[in-house]
């Protein structure tokens, strides 16, 4: 998302900026207005938030469960329960940092073309931070609450390992932390665990060494195939959730496909876990 965004909008200045469900926004009209103008530098990940960088300010969304995003032509059909739309002017040429996957995309705006986001939620979990410069905003869970991001190079093994012993409880709960590492969900810590072979509900102390380094391999390659999938399948349609590849999220009474064993699930505070009893220990 972050990536396609980057390639789409920076180097694009906001015409507009609107909340039509103001509830999502955290900020002042005034300060939504302020946008408008702006030029947008850089459009980045951290965890599950996305940052927009403008030339003077900041807008930080995290979209939560239910938030979703819609990158579209002004004129197109705003979608229902959309919480802010921010519109965007041509610009004389793409960012040269763009991601090499969206070079040639179909999808990209043509630089002399205007463009929108919306961001929708029908929950409205989700929440748009406004960030003027010179103004202190609390953006919970950002900043200090984070560890690194889960595919960041720069977690190496052995900055795992000793990340890890800093953990306790459960290897779910643990991969869900975001104060461990940033960026893994619900339905990632199933699809990690069962490429690692081990169960929701064991504790971390319970790991071997060797788990540990299977515990590391197995979110990179996991979250590294997600990243290829979700690349080549959801541009130019950002608000579809793309999920029929996990392995076994959400895919209770199915047969494992590694092991054949059918698979288990549980629902406990709201959110769902399925592994294999067969072949995770």
């Amino acid at each position: 998302m972050a990536e396609a965004f980057h390639a789409a909008l920076a180097g694009r200045s906001i015409t507009s900026a609107g909340a039509p469900a103001p509830l999502a926004v955290r900020g002042t009209p005034a300060e939504l207005q302020a946008l408008v103008g702006q030029r947008l530098e850089a459009v980045r990940r951290r965890g599950k938030f996305l940052l927009l960088e403008l030339d003077r300010d900041r807008v930080v969304i995290n979209p939560m469960l239910t938030g979703r995003f819609q990158l579209a032509e002004p004129k197109a059909k705003l979608p229902a329960k959309t919480a802010v739309v921010l519109g965007f002017g041509p610009r004389s040429g793409g960012p040269r940092d763009a991601a090499a996957w969206t070079n040639g995309a179909s999808w990209i705006p043509a630089d002399d073309a205007p463009s929108e986001v919306r961001y929708r939620d029908p929950t409205q979990m989700g929440k748009v931070y406004l960030l003027p410069a010179g103004v202190e905003r609390l953006v919970p869970g950002l900043d200090d609450e984070q560890g690194p991001d889960a595919d960041d190079p720069e977690l190496t093994l052995d900055l795992w390992r000793a990340r890890i012993r800093r953990h306790p409880g459960e290897l779910k709960n643990l991969l869900r932390n975001q104060a461990f590492v940033a960026g893994i969900g619900n339905a990632y810590s199933d699809e990690i665990l069962h490429a690692a072979r081990l169960l929701p509900f064991r504790k971390r102390s319970s790991l071997a060494p060797e788990e540990i380094d299977e515990l590391y391999a197995a979110t990179g390659s996991t979250l590294a195939r997600a990243s290829d999938i979700l690349r080549a399948r959801v541009p130019p349609t950002f608000e579809q959730q793309v999920r029929d590849f996990l392995a076994v999220h959400m895919k209770g009474g199915q047969p494992c496909p590694r092991c054949g064993t059918r698979i288990s699930e549980v629902k406990a505070g709201g959110f769902v876990t399925s592994y294999c009893r067969g072949c995770q220990r």
